[in-house]
């Protein structure tokens, strides 16, 4: 697994996904309206090896928030050095609002992990690991990023329907990514591990999103809007308030 998380178990989902970004000028067709973040439908995915292993890491996320609250009830009793690093970079967001308090969480999580591979890490391919364990080792790939900012944002007050973790594929370095993703003003920003900008979502052009998931679980994009959507993109860039493209 290279530094920009390809998430191998997506190989076997691969089918249910075709076709790049972009759309012949001709092209128009009717979307559905939607809140989700780049304005796509998603359904859900209730069976299945990714379904599992994002089951099996809401039990931990579970245990972790009983660990952190009674480490935030009683910090000098807090045996956790990891509970107590993450509750630090909470209290550092509690303390800002809005686009500040975002940006705090994305700076924090990209400046306490180092980027390492599962398989350098772990000898397998593909591991998720939660907040706390991914502090303690100090290192963890994309998804690992994008679970602790998941979890240090429902920490720092914001609600579960304004957070997702995205997996895309990266158009351009051509490979699979996750990162965090949330709602502000009507607008979602994109939390990557890969800069310390925040990217709107109507402007990261060469990221084409698969799953997404929040507190309901996960549900797969309809890779047949992305022709639309892309036929969209122009005005929604325009009314965006961060223009910086996803890739430098």
């Amino acid at each position: 697994m290279a530094l920009g998380c390809a998430v191998l178990w997506f190989s076997s989902a691969t089918a249910l996904f075709a076709g790049p970004i972009g759309a012949a000028a001709g092209f128009a067709t009717v979307l559905p309206a939607t809140t989700e973040p780049f304005g796509m439908v998603a359904s859900a995915v209730v069976s299945g090896p990714l379904n599992d292993k994002w089951l099996e890491l809401a039990h931990r996320l579970d245990d972790e928030g009983v660990q952190l609250a009674l480490c935030d009830g009683d910090r000098e009793r807090c045996a956790s050095t990891a509970a107590l690093r993450f509750l630090a970079i909470v209290d550092q967001a509690r303390a800002r609002d809005g686009r500040a308090r975002l940006g705090e969480i994305n700076r924090a999580i990209n400046l306490a992990i180092r980027p390492v591979s599962d398989l350098a890490q772990y000898g397998e391919v593909d591991v998720w690991s939660s907040p706390l364990s991914t502090l303690r080792r100090g290192a963890g790939d994309c998804e690992d990023y994008a679970i602790a900012k998941y979890v240090a944002l429902r920490q720092a007050g914001m609600a579960a329907d304004d957070l997702r973790i995205i997996i895309f594929r990266d158009t351009i370095r051509g490979e699979d990514h996750a990162a965090a993703a949330a709602r502000l003003d009507g607008h979602w920003l994109i939390l990557d591990n890969q800069r310390m900008a925040m990217v709107d979502d109507a402007n990261a052009r060469s990221l084409r999103p698969l799953f997404i998931i929040n507190d309901s679980g996960i549900s797969k994009y309809d890779d047949r809007q992305h022709f639309a959507t892309a036929q969209l993109a122009p005005e929604r860039v325009a009314a965006s308030r961060d223009p910086i493209a996803i890739a430098e």
